[in-house]
């Protein structure tokens, strides 16, 4: 199909793809707080009715974090996977929105509702193009799968991690594209993450006693500044143009006001680079974490926990995944760039495994995670011509 084709088809499925977005937003599906059960049942209900079969993802404890459906060719070749969420984040304020974040009102040409936008949306647009893969299956080379998260907006990402490590996990996948939303560009890499949990102690005692005794948050107060003071390398060339960044992000300790605390514990974000890497960043936390202690004696020594651990990354000049979407993107008359993001996201998750990721690449749209979060509906159609070449360009060889 040319790329003109594959305009025609988005155009076709305009308005359901918009019905269905619609209907996914009215579905509450926040991350942590609202039952998955409806909003899967309502997606596998539409894929079903497509021809698509699709199957649950559980976790040891029986929690559902993923719906899955592949569409595999009659000729062997490589494995994609569409990746978007159906969870949600949070509403916030309510009485703030203009309509309720479950509305799915249109106006003016703006779809609203928490999740319009990521990615509830993308979520629609990919089923759409499953569906159309489906009816040539026969000419594909491969296979294309559909993964949609409800663990993502909790930071667990535990449907990612049940399809790609859990029972039954795919022998290959060839590459991820992530259906965050946003069409200016497509992100082709980021910052990595290490994220450390800083268990600072003190002795505790009378803080109207005759006796002084360490206080932890006194301590810790002495540790982040050793931390605001480490050096950390710049950036690392035109390859990699962002700089590895450090930040204390929570302070948890002491109870009341007449008991000198023994415990505080801090959160510390680590963003990882080419230049300062997780074992690098690791080196540095607990450098500072000895010259702390050594400067507290009659103290136990800080408690390093490390909680998280993704690399930076950043798609090659060779990759084909990395040359599709952009060319389709470029095809359907999208200025669409490639981009290092600060953040890190899932396609971090994915290059620890081996895994090629795109991600960011989506409908237009305002109030991401915040109030009167909407898409523009006019935005949907080219960027589905653009995942839908980009995959037959990967499968469908010539």
């Amino acid at each position: 199909m040319s790329i003109v084709g594959a305009l025609a088809a988005a155009r076709d499925d305009h308005d359901t793809v918009v019905r269905l977005t619609r209907e996914l937003v009215r579905i509450p599906s926040r991350g942590g707080v609202d039952p998955y059960g409806p909003v899967l049942d309502h997606m596998a209900a539409w894929l079903g009715e497509h021809g698509l079969q699709a199957r649950r993802l559980v976790e040891a404890d029986g929690a559902v974090v993923a719906l899955v459906c592949e569409v595999t060719g009659a000729h062997t070749g490589p494995r994609y996977v569409l990746d978007a969420c159906l969870d949600t984040a949070p509403y916030g304020d309510e009485a703030a929105w203009s309509y309720p974040p479950t509305s799915g009102e249109l106006v003016d040409g703006w779809l609203h509702g928490r999740g319009a936008s990521d990615s509830k949306a993308g979520a629609a647009i990919f089923a759409h193009i499953l569906a159309r893969l489906q009816a040539i299956r026969d000419e594909l080379h491969g296979s294309a799968v559909l993964l949609l998260d409800v663990d993502e907006h909790t930071g667990r990402f535990g449907g990612a991690k049940a399809y790609f490590e859990g029972p039954g996990a795919p022998d290959r996948v060839d590459g991820v594209m992530i259906g965050y939303p946003g069409p200016d560009h497509v992100v082709i890499g980021g910052r990595g993450v290490l994220r450390a949990r800083l268990h600072v102690y003190g002795v505790a005692s009378h803080s109207g006693g005759s006796k002084t005794t360490p206080s932890a948050i006194a301590k810790a107060a002495a540790l982040i500044g050793a931390l605001g003071e480490a050096e950390l390398p710049g950036i690392a060339g035109d390859d990699f143009p962002l700089p590895a960044k450090l930040t204390v992000t929570a302070i948890t300790g002491g109870e009341g006001y007449s008991t000198v605390p023994d415990l505080c514990t801090l959160n510390v974000d680590i963003r990882l680079t080419p230049a300062l890497d997780g074992q690098a960043s690791e080196n540095l936390l607990r450098g500072c974490v000895t010259a702390v202690d050594a400067a507290w004696p009659g103290t136990q020594p800080t408690h390093v926990e490390i909680t998280t651990r993704w690399p930076a990354y950043r798609l090659g000049d060779d990759s084909a995944l990395k040359a599709a979407l952009l060319g389709a993107a470029d095809a359907v008359g999208l200025p669409t760039t490639a981009k290092i993001a600060g953040p890190s996201n899932i396609g971090n998750y994915l290059a620890g495994l081996g895994v090629e990721a795109t991600a960011g690449f989506g409908v237009e749209y305002v109030g991401l995670h915040g109030t009167d979060e909407r898409i523009r509906i006019a935005s949907i159609p080219p960027i589905q011509a653009a995942y839908h070449h980009a995959l037959l360009t990967l499968l469908t060889p010539r």
